[in-house]
């Protein structure tokens, strides 16, 4: 079961990054590339708990849907969002926020299961994890864009 742990250092605060971070327009932003949709639930705005999205993205040449919650929230501090329908066997991805020296401190720790037993091991090995880790840096490069510029104001309304 692999572990992706990512930790970004954002100058701004940890209000706004937490915000950011629990965005549908700027998840969909992150992951034009894609061309990720939200198509059921949650589609646009803020998640919050137990609020759910539907997405809708070619991955590998596939199309394929996935379903989270949030099933965690305590703002500022973390949330986390939980697979309840897609193509992994499991996935829980932790959001944590902290303070440090006048910046946010961004820690990721995605936590999935691939199916098919020995395949999905295999598949972890050669290719999962290191997409599942490049998708995750860009959408926190994003994010550190967005928060760190004025162009947070066009996806938060404070």
């Amino acid at each position: 079961m692999p572990i992706i742990k990512l930790k970004t250092a954002i100058q701004a605060p940890r209000e706004l990054c937490f915000d950011l971070s629990r965005s549908i327009d700027l998840h969909l932003e992150s992951t034009r590339h894609t061309n990720e949709q939200a198509i059921a639930g949650k589609t646009s705005g803020l998640i919050g708990l137990n609020e759910t999205v539907t997405w809708k993205a070619r991955h590998f040449g596939v199309t394929q849907t996935l379903t989270t919650r949030i099933t965690e929230y305590q703002r500022p501090g973390i949330f986390v969002d939980e697979m309840e329908q897609g193509i992994f066997k499991r996935f829980r991805h932790e959001h944590h926020f902290a303070d440090a020296a006048g910046q946010t401190i961004m820690t990721d720790v995605f936590d999935y299961e691939s199916p098919l037993h020995f395949l999905g091991k295999l598949a972890d090995l050669l290719l999962i994890k290191r997409y599942m880790t490049s998708l995750l840096v860009k959408r926190n490069l994003v994010i550190k864009e967005y928060a760190e510029s004025e162009k947070w104001r066009g996806i938060i309304h404070p």
